[in-house]
């Protein structure tokens, strides 16, 4: 295997590999045996995710994004931040710029290590969804924005068992076949949230999710209990805003849950960790080096 030039990035702690595939060098059935190779932690790289960015007919460039365990989903908040600034340093794009996923066009703004991204407008919100309720709970919602998440509402966030309630509900028959994530959430005031989420594919809880920081904001303002512009507090200490403008859609219900805002925004900060070469080893198992 010949090396593999890589950039390790963080956005507001959800961590990624991302790799500059513009040359198609890796071929669509290799990416999700690469993704969960290299996405192991102490044994290679490690990360939540692998972001690879591809040609676009009609953008400034497209994206492939893989959770750890190797499925590929259709969004991730924390992850596009990451993959704007990745490319605006490439010089593949401007620092306005917009480009394909699997959940629509995305648009991105870049200034230094601060990204801004114009997610696509969330759909299926439910209030007080019908899923076994765990006594700890103030309220339960469901949102889709890109990916889908619930939303739990508590007291005490920092003693919550997220990990166990999390896998319980991500694995929930009413989710089945493709599962959810899960977001556990404290309203401080109605500017200021904080989020613990479990994240599906990367099977535990990470240190912050875009697009479930997005899912309580909105959620919360659904409630009336949050208002634009929301500051997420993560687990990770990192901050992250959102941004998002309710659509005017009257008694009408069915637009109501399919047309709840009009534009919604995510900025935060990103970080560069490193940049590298795979090595084959990288690839390799414990039981390929007995």
């Amino acid at each position: 295997m010949e090396p593999i030039d890589f950039w390790k990035m963080n956005g507001s702690g959800n961590d990624f590999i991302l790799i500059n595939n513009m040359d198609g060098k890796i071929k669509n059935d290799e990416m999700k045996d690469l993704v969960t190779k290299i996405s192991r932690r102490r044994e290679s790289v490690g990360a939540d995710g692998v972001i690879f960015l591809e040609k676009s007919a009609h953008l400034d460039f497209a994206w492939r994004f893989f959770n750890a365990d190797g499925t590929e989903v259709e969004m991730c908040g924390n992850g596009s931040r990451c993959i704007a600034r990745f490319a605006y340093l490439l010089g593949i794009a401007d620092r306005e710029m917009s480009f394909e996923t699997m959940a629509g066009p995305v648009s991105a703004s870049v200034h230094g290590r601060m990204v801004k991204v114009l997610m696509p407008l969330p759909k299926d919100f439910s209030r007080d969804i019908a899923i076994e309720h765990r006594g700890l709970w103030e309220g339960v919602d469901f949102i889709n924005t890109g990916v889908p998440h619930v939303v739990v509402y508590v007291n005490d966030l920092e003693t919550y068992p997220v990990l166990e309630h999390g896998r319980s509900i991500r694995y929930d028959p009413f989710f089945a076949p493709d599962g959810t994530n899960v977001n556990f959430m404290r309203v401080l005031a109605p500017d200021r949230i904080e989020v613990r989420t479990y994240e599906r594919g990367v099977e535990d809880e990470t240190f912050a999710c875009g697009t479930g920081s997005i899912a309580c904001a909105l959620a919360a303002s659904k409630r009336g209990l949050a208002k634009s512009p929301v500051k997420v507090m993560t687990r990770g200490g990192d901050q992250l805003v959102i941004y998002f403008t309710p659509a005017d859609c009257g008694q009408n219900q069915t637009e109501e849950k399919h047309a709840m805002f009009k534009e919604v925004w995510l900025e935060g900060n990103t970080s560069i960790v490193y940049k590298g070469q795979l090595h084959e080893e990288a690839l390799l198992t414990v039981s390929d080096t007995i």
